[in-house]
């Protein structure tokens, strides 16, 4: 089975599962309340977390150097703001999780350090240019 169709099946089944679970135990309406809640408070912190890599991006650009962990990790953050407005507890931590700049940068040199092992020199063509004058004469 495809990886895609089962992640677009199972994390809304996992997401059900634990709605319906947290809501026997604290009840529906404080379970919509946690919910709401916890898509402001992850959305706030985003937020926060976002204009410190801005400032820190800002500042490497000042230096002269490329931000790219600035990059990623404003991706990142785009995405974990996606994953706390999505309703769910599953999506919500795993939206905290990169939100929190320690495990971001672990997430972030998780991911980088399978990039690296790649030798990209191997995949280089060498080649010569000639230039052909279509000049009727």
């Amino acid at each position: 089975m495809n990886a895609a169709i089962l992640f677009i099946i199972g994390i809304p089944a996992i997401e059900i599962y634990l709605m319906i679970k947290v809501g026997g135990v604290v009840g529906a309406l404080n379970t919509i309340l946690l919910i709401f809640f916890t898509a402001i408070t992850g959305i706030y912190f985003a937020k926060m977390q976002g204009l410190s890599t801005i400032r820190s991006g800002l500042s490497q650009l000042i230096k002269n150097e490329i931000p790219i962990y600035e990059i990623i990790s404003g991706a990142a953050l785009a995405f974990a703001s996606l994953l706390l407005i999505l309703p769910g507890f599953l999506t919500d931590v795993v939206g905290f999780l990169l939100i929190i700049p320690f495990t971001r940068k672990m997430f972030i040199s998780s991911i980088s350090s399978k990039f690296k092992k790649r030798n990209f020199n191997n995949e280089v063509i060498e080649g010569d240019i000639e230039e052909e004058s279509n000049k009727k004469e």
